[in-house]
């Protein structure tokens, strides 16, 4: 199994990120979470949203944050002992805390604000977990960048929408400042087309775009829209639990597979 403290190379610490809201970063967290899971890795999911919303989606309810990771960041509390085991074998979670909306504020005056992350991870032992993701808040603020300084890598869900590449381009810039300045080893891991429709032109033409600029780095795996997808949460379930016969279900356990698959052979390159 991987010890992050001693930075295996991808897989590992994947932030999924995208500064722009409504597009599947946390659908996509812990439903691919769930999948890697159910391949019989040791998955941790960290919801480092103040929202929340990961922590609601694997079965933690709004008012659940005891031992969060506002607590391994900020207070003396490690990452091992704010795991918490969710409904799914090999799936466990750090829980969200509301106090992290104030983090920018209360952190302004800290020099090493931007690697608080990875300093908790540094003195924990995480060494039982194959993969660590991480849910960002839908901005690039003081916890999207702890979690980009923390991370080998980044999964960027890119819905199939007109400004898609547009609001991407900011983010790449962003990653090649911390690549220089904070954290050299973080790469791509993979651009996740989400909330496709075949049907629709729009949907074709982004994906299009996005394969023609992108090139490899584009799953291969769509996400497409699916009701399900939007249902599962509100039971505190993955989509895989909630129905697991359905397009979203299928789709994420297609991308587990890839995931996988794009691992290996980085591996061994």
């Amino acid at each position: 199994m991987n010890n992050f403290n001693t930075r295996p190379p991808s897989p590992g610490i994947i932030a999924v990120a995208n500064q722009k809201g409504g597009v599947g970063k946390t659908t996509t967290v812990v439903n691919l979470g769930a999948a890697l899971a159910m391949l019989e890795l040791n998955v941790l999911v960290v919801d480092l949203d103040p929202q929340g919303n990961a922590s609601t989606g694997l079965g933690y309810e709004t008012g659940y944050r005891a031992g969060g990771i506002a607590d391994v960041m900020f207070g003396d509390m490690r990452m091992e002992d704010a795991c918490a085991k969710t409904k799914i074998d090999r799936l466990q979670t750090i829980t969200s805390s509301p106090g992290l909306s104030s983090v920018d504020i209360d952190q302004a005056e800290n020099p090493a604000r931007a690697t608080i992350l990875r300093s908790a991870i540094d003195r924990s032992d995480l060494s039982e977990f194959d993969i660590m993701l991480i849910d960002c808040p839908p901005s690039l603020n003081l916890l999207t960048v702890n979690a980009l300084v923390a991370s080998d890598s980044v999964l960027v869900p890119l819905q199939a929408e007109y400004y898609a590449l547009e609001g991407l381009s900011q983010l790449i810039l962003t990653l090649r400042e911390i690549r220089q300045s904070a954290n050299p080893r973080i790469e791509i891991e993979g651009i996740l087309l989400t909330m496709f429709d075949r049907r629709n032109r729009l949907s074709r033409q982004v994906e299009a775009d996005a394969r023609a600029n992108l090139g490899a780095l584009v799953y291969e795996t769509v996400i497409p829209r699916n009701v399900r997808l939007g249902e599962a949460p509100s039971f505190g379930l993955t989509v895989l639990q909630y129905d697991p016969k359905s397009t979203g279900a299928i789709a994420y356990r297609a991308l587990a597979d890839e995931f996988i698959h794009e691992a290996g052979k980085r591996k061994k390159q």
